[in-house]
């Protein structure tokens, strides 16, 4: 088998799944995996090859299982702490301060847990104006006053799992440093003295950084500092996300991040250079690898980088025993090697994506490569000899005869075209061999960005939601680009030389350039989760392609297959969809987690889906940039998750940002038919829907309407509403809306406050006495004491009332005057802060919910109404 180690990979992952879908214990497992390999041992001697092969991988599969079960995390730690309260926290600075605009963040290890080794808190200050911070370091020790909290997710299928993430960091807090004070450093030190070079290096090359580029030192960061930084050692503080959006868009983000390239390319430039020093092959491998270790350490020990220096190292060793090193067992020897030690890796997306890169290269790229062009590049090598001919293939021979001629040819053609001169015949079968080695080299290098686009599909739709088209061409422009920026970038940040790090900078801002012109052409095309009968054939046909790709008569259709499975992939047909995602004739109404904000999603009885406000972050002050877009981060991975690549009807109730932060995501994302305004809403988000060509309607108070068979009724702003303050949105703007289908309805009321709630009694109950009563109501501005006075509440009489509210924010929502009044009701209350996200159902006669996080209080036996 020329690639032993794969089978013995995959067992071992099999365990770690094993183990933790069934809770497996270390002692049975060890126990198990002994009991087998000693039966490996007897088999051997006694029973052949295939008995010992079957036990030894079901021994590797218990050793993962094992694995799976070691690494097990006990139980989150906590700190006797409430959400508001202020506290001392002592500990170890083990990531030092960093500056993300008005904000200083470091890593605490708190001392102050004696029975949790190594938990950590995240901690913040907000710095004023003017204010630079206290600039800690590795090491030092310290005490802060600061408030504590859990983190905490979105509580969404489909969202990123952010409490899974730091904690893999050891982070179990965050925490917020009191407004005006200063972290107290304690005598003595801590940590390790490894680390505190690491990070003394890491520090050295960010000032060094902001030297070379001093237009841009500044704490908040600007486009060079913050991308150099993040493209030389992956420090990411003043990285603008806007910057990275057109390579994320033409797939090319993965040349952009530290990552395995970055140490191929140094490894490599530093190998030529040690070997142009005639440094002996394996000195100058050891101290290859060596560097490549040191880049690992200093840029964050980041797993991408780890793994690249691990596999370089592996290369290392297999030229000392003078073994040939193959991509697929190397990339399973370190597989194997990073799982045992972590094996929480395997759910990681970056893991996945290397690995997956680097398996579609060795198992789909290099057999097509190998039976296609690479035989006839070669054969281009020493084309003025003709001894070398008999011992190629015909066909490469035959090419070789077929450029000879072509360089004849041509050598006439000039010595014609330009009279008294004349070129040698070596010099034009020379020139014609480089210019069809670069032909073959162009052909290499679509193939190898084809196939890796195929080759992770599949995560990409699964993790990003986007497939590019344009990174075929892309990636042969700027791969290259960036591969130069990082030896000549690190020159420039060895030498101080200002000129060098200009062209640097040329090359990283040619590569933005190229990603932006290849993002103008890429489609606005978003790829919703794909249905598990879909990805397991798309997983499967990959590996059967695999193991065909050398027989070419087997070969061609299982590509077909994959190409097939591909297409399904990228388009999702309606038929194709998971049946579970909608609720033919029923009335859906979903309350996403967006924190504190708004976001809820209408799925009408035929179809028809409405998205009532998108989120976002609601700010005060002077505005804090941030990287997290609640409408690309969480509103839409949760649109996709169910299948959703296009909406109906897109409703902004009013203009706050927690309400519309996230609206030119979902507009860009899902290019909605239609989108509903409320009241004094801005030009410039209407603008945009109009240049995506999206009618824009603005909504008043009207008589009802239908759409796919629920009944609409806008009851506020009403006709005559003028804003209190126009061009400034307020809470009253928002867009009110009834729904009605069968004999059940929908109050939705976005932040409508006392006024609007009383104006709206006034005007309904005059004509319609039951004219506000609805059995779901959407209670107002996120459940303040602003809203749902006791005359409207007493109106409306809902059975459910959704409230959609941040984990323990710092507004006091839901008031508890609003609980109380909704409690003495009995209404059952469904909250997105303490729920997550939360569904009501309606056939038009029977009410169903479903919550994503249940809780006691919420037991079927307390809502007998919801069941009638």
């Amino acid at each position: 088998m020329s690639n032993p180690l794969l089978l013995p990979l995959v067992a071992v992952i099999a365990g770690i799944l094993l183990g933790r879908g069934f809770e497996v214990q270390v002692p049975e497992a060890l126990a198990a995996a002994l009991a087998l390999a000693v039966l490996a041992i007897l088999s051997h001697v006694k029973a052949g090859p295939i008995l010992t092969r079957a036990t030894t991988l079901a021994a590797l599969v218990f050793s993962g299982a094992a694995i799976a079960a070691w690494h097990r995390p006990g139980p989150t730690p906590e700190l006797d702490a409430g959400a508001r309260e202020t506290v001392l926290l002592e500990g170890c600075v083990v990531e030092p301060s960093v500056f993300s605009m008005d904000r200083e963040q470091f890593t605490l290890e708190l001392d102050t847990l004696p029975l949790v080794q190594g938990a950590r808190a995240r901690v913040s200050l907000a710095l004023e104006d003017g204010d630079t911070g206290d600039l800690l370091s590795y090491g030092q020790r310290v005490q802060i006053q600061a408030r504590v909290r859990p983190p905490h997710n979105f509580n969404n299928p489909g969202g990123f799992d952010y409490v899974w993430y730091l904690a893999r960091q050891k982070i179990f807090w965050t925490a917020s440093m009191t407004r005006g004070t200063r972290a107290r450093v304690l005598p003595g030190r801590c940590g390790s003295r490894i680390m505190a070079g690491v990070f003394a290096l890491r520090t050295a090359a960010i000032e060094r950084i902001e030297q070379l580029y001093p237009q841009d030192a500044s704490p908040g960061g600007n486009y060079l500092t913050g991308m150099m930084e993040g493209v030389l050692i992956g420090e990411t503080s003043k990285l603008d996300r806007a910057w990275t959006e057109d390579f994320r868009r033409t797939g090319t983000f993965h040349a952009l991040v530290i990552s395995g390239v970055h140490v191929t390319v140094l490894a490599g430039v530093l190998l030529f250079l040690l070997r142009l020093a005639l440094m002996p092959e394996m000195a100058a491998l050891t101290a290859t690898a060596s560097a490549a270790w040191l880049y690992a350490m200093v840029s964050g020990f980041s797993a991408p980088v780890v793994r690249a220096a691990g596999g370089f190292t592996l290369y290392l060793i297999a030229r000392f025993f003078f073994r040939r090193a193959r991509v697929l067992n190397m990339l399973a020897a370190v597989a194997l090697v990073y799982v045992a030690w972590d094996p929480d890796q395997l759910f990681d997306a970056s893991f996945q994506l290397s690995f997956l890169s680097v398996a579609a290269i060795g198992a789909l790229a290099m057999p097509l490569i190998e039976s296609s062009t690479a035989p006839l590049a070669r054969a281009m090598r020493g084309i003025s000899n003709l001894r070398a001919d008999g011992r190629m293939e015909p066909r490469a021979a035959q090419l070789r005869v077929e450029v000879r001629l072509a360089a004849e040819t041509a050598q006439l053609f000039l010595n014609g075209l330009l009279p008294g001169t004349r070129m040698p015949l070596r010099w034009s079968q020379q020139m014609v061999a480089l210019s069809l080695r670069a032909v073959f080299f162009a052909f290499e290098m679509a193939a190898l960005s084809a196939v890796i686009q195929i080759g992770l599909a599949l995560p990409m739709a699964e993790y990003f939601h986007r497939v590019s088209f344009t990174g075929l061409t892309a990636n042969l422009l700027i791969v290259p680009a960036l591969d130069a920026v990082i030896p000549i970038g690190f020159v420039a940040v060895f030498t101080g030389w200002h000129w060098v790090g200009a062209v640097a900078g040329g090359f990283l801002t040619f590569a933005a350039k190229v990603a932006a012109w290849h993002a103008n052409l890429e489609p606005a095309w978003r790829v919703p989760d794909p249905p598990p009968w879909l990805a397991v054939s798309f997983v499967a046909a990959l590996i059967a392609l695999a193991l065909v790709a050398r027989r070419r008569v087997l070969r061609w259709p299982t590509g077909l297959a994959v190409l097939g499975l591909f297409a399904l992939l990228l388009w999702q047909p309606p038929w194709q969809r998971w049946p579970s995602r909608v609720h033919p004739g029923q009335l859906e109404l979903t309350a996403i987690d967006v924190g504190q904000g708004d976001s809820l999603l209408l799925q009408l009885p035929r179809g028809q889906t409405m998205l009532i406000d998108a989120g976002g972050l609601l700010q005060f002050g002077r505005v804090r940039k941030s990287n997290l877009d609640i409408g690309e981060d969480v509103v839409s991975p949760y649109l996709w998750s169910r299948g959703i690549r296009r909406i109906d009807v897109l409703v902004a109730t009013h203009a706050h940002q927690d309400h519309i932060g996230g609206l030119t995501a979902v507009l860009t994302n899902f290019r909605p038919r239609e989108l509903w305004a409320g009241a004094n809403f801005p030009s410039d988000v209407l603008d945009q829907a109009r240049r995506l060509g999206v009618r824009v309607i603005e909504p008043h108070a009207g008589p009802t309407f239908e759409i796919g068979g629920v009944g609409f009724q806008v009851l506020s702003p009403p006709a005559d509403y003028q804003p209190s303050k126009p061009g400034s949105p307020g809470n009253n703007d928002s867009l009110a809306l009834r729904l009605t289908y069968g004999s059940r309805s929908f109050l939705l009321t976005g932040d409508m406050e006392k006024p609007m709630e009383a104006r709206l009694l006034l005007d309904t109950l005059a004509d319609h006495p039951d004219g506000l009563h609805a059995d779901v109501l959407k209670v107002g501005h996120h459940g303040s004491k602003t809203s749902t006075i006791e005359p409207f509440l007493q109106a409306v009489s809902p059975s459910v009332a959704l409230i959609s509210a941040g984990y323990e924010n710092s507004f006091g929502h839901p008031h508890p005057d609003v609980v109380a009044r909704l409690n003495t009701r009995h209404t059952a209350i469904l909250r997105t802060d303490l729920d997550g996200r939360a569904t009501v159902l309606t056939d038009g006669q029977r009410l169903e919910f479903e919550i994503e996080s249940w809780r006691p209080g919420l037991s079927p036996a307390r809502l007998p109404a919801l069941r009638q």
